[in-house]
C-alpha cells in the first residue's frame, strides 16, 4: 500500500519542517530549506517493491541535504544509491564535489552513504529510486567515481533505463511481492551496470587526458560516420548509442581532433557529394538526387553548406570540375 504525505492541512509556518519530516522517515534523514518566500507546499507519494524504495516528490522550491552530522547520527540506516528522475522543474545535485544539473528527462546517481544536496530552484516533480548499495555488485571505488553524475535519455544505459524506471513508478502500487522482487532485481542490474558504464568512461577520460584522443575508439567513430554517411537520421547521438557509449565521451573523444563530430559528419557528406558530381558521365544525377543520397534532405541548407566549404554552389562546381577534366 503506498505512502501518502501532503503538506496541505499543516500550518504554513511548520510546512517545511513536517515535509521535511516526512523525507527523512521515509526515505534518509534530510534537511529541507524552502528557497520560495511563499508558503511551502510539499507532497510525497512512495511505494515499496521488495528492497526498492520507490517514492514521487513534488513541492515548491527547496535545498535537500543530507549532511555529515545527519550521516554519523544515524549510523544503522544501510548506505543506499538513489536515482532521480527529473519529471518537471530542473535539479542541482552536489557530491564529491561535482555538480551535476538535470534537466527534465535526465537521471542522477547518488549516494546517501555520503554527504550531497540538492537544489530545486522551482517548483518540482521527481521520481527517487532507492536501493542498497550492497546489492547493486559494484565496487565502491566505481560508485565513488560516479555519484552526483547526471544522465540523459541519449546517453549509454539512459536509453533503457529511464522509460522503464519512469513506467515502473507510475505502476508501483499494482505488483504482487513476487513480482515486486523481480522488478527490484531488475532495477539493481541496470543501476549497477550504469555505473560500470560511467565509471570505466570515467577512468577512460583519466588515462586519456585532455588534448590527447583514445586512438582506437575515434577510428570506430570515424568508420560508422563513413558507413552510414546516407542516413540522415545519423547524429551524435545515434553513434553514441550504437557504440555503447555516452555523448558527453563522444564529444570528449574529439577534443583533440580538427574537427567536432557534427562538422565531421557533415564534412564527409560534402566530401562525397563534391566528388560525385565532379565524376563525367552520360546520365549524371541531378545536383538534389546527390545530396540526399549523402545524407542532406533540405536542398537550401545543402547548397548553402556547399557553397561554405568549396566557394561555389554544386551546379557551379560540377561545371568547373566537367571543364578542367
Amino acid at each position: 500500500m503506498a505512502l501518502q504525505v501532503t503538506t496541505a492541512s499543516v500550518p504554513d509556518d511548520e510546512k517545511a519542517a513536517f515535509w521535511g519530516g516526512a523525507m527523512s522517515r521515509t526515505l534518509v534523514p534530510v534537511e529541507v530549506v524552502p528557497l520560495a518566500g511563499a508558503p511551502f507546499d510539499g507532497r510525497l507519494v512512495s511505494n515499496r517493491l521488495g528492497y526498492l524504495r520507490i517514492s514521487t516528490l513534488e513541492a515548491d522550491a527547496a535545498r535537500v541535504s543530507r549532511t555529515a552530522g545527519l550521516i554519523a547520527r544515524s549510523p544503522q540506516v544501510e548506505p543506499q544509491v538513489g536515482v532521480g528522475v527529473q519529471l518537471s522543474g530542473r535539479a542541482v545535485l552536489e557530491q564529491d564535489g561535482r555538480r551535476a544539473q538535470v534537466a527534465e528527462g535526465g537521471l542522477v546517481l547518488y549516494d546517501t552513504g555520503r554527504p550531497y544536496s540538492v537544489d530545486f530552484p522551482e517548483r518540482f516533480r521527481t521520481h527517487l529510486f532507492h536501493l542498497p548499495r550492497r546489492l547493486l555488485g559494484v565496487p565502491e571505488r566505481e560508485l565513488r567515481q560516479v555519484a552526483g553524475t547526471a544522465v540523459t535519455p541519449e546517453e549509454g544505459c539512459g536509453s533503457v533505463l529511464l522509460p522503464f524506471l519512469e513506467t515502473l513508478a507510475a505502476s508501483a502500487h499494482s505488483y504482487s511481492a513476487p513480482v515486486g522482487d523481480r522488478l527490484a532485481g531488475s532495477v539493481a542490474d541496470l543501476v549497477g551496470t550504469l555505473v560500470a558504464q560511467l565509471a570505466a568512461e570515467r577512468e577512460a577520460d583519466d588515462a586519456v587526458g585532455p588534448g590527447t584522443p583514445n586512438g582506437h575508439l575515434v577510428r570506430r567513430v570515424r568508420e560508422h560516420i563513413d558507413l552510414h554517411l546516407g542516413d540522415p537520421e545519423m547524429s551524435p547521438e545515434t553513434i553514441a548509442r550504437a557504440l555503447h557509449i555516452s555523448v558527453r565521451y563522444l564529444h570528449r573523444l574529439f577534443e583533440g581532433e580538427e574537427v567536432t563530430v557534427g562538422r565531421l559528419i557533415q564534412r564527409r557528406r560534402l566530401d562525397e557529394c563534391a566528388r560525385e558530381l565532379a565524376r563525367r558521365s552520360r546520365t549524371a544525377p541531378t545536383v538534389s538526387a546527390v545530396a540526399q543520397r549523402w545524407g542532406f534532405v533540405n536542398p537550401a541548407h545543402f547548397s548553402r553548406a556547399f557553397r561554405a566549404a568549396y566557394g561555389v554552389s554544386p551546379r557551379e562546381w560540377r561545371v568547373l570540375r566537367a571543364a578542367a577534366t
